[in-house]
């Protein structure tokens, strides 16, 4: 089983994702306006699921922030 996904852990696979260090944007930038594309953001659903974060797609795709994705994770536990 995968460890319970931390908001260090989100950010680190977002800045994997966009291919750049996890202090290269802040929590509430627009991950859309930094490049992160529509592949990106399933493959970070489906990461994240496995981590036990119930969030879909079309969750993460409605506010593409780090803190919009920490407070569904937070308002699901």
């Amino acid at each position: 089983m995968t460890a319970p996904l931390s908001r260090e852990r989100m950010r680190s696979d977002v800045a994997e994702a966009l291919g750049e260090e996890p202090s290269a944007f802040a929590d509430d930038d627009n991950l859309i306006d930094l490049g992160l594309d529509s592949i990106r953001l399933m493959s970070l659903a489906t990461r994240w699921r496995s981590a036990g974060f119930e969030a879909g797609y079309l969750d993460l795709a409605l506010e593409p922030t780090v803190a919009a994705w920490w407070n569904l994770l937070e308002e699901k536990r």
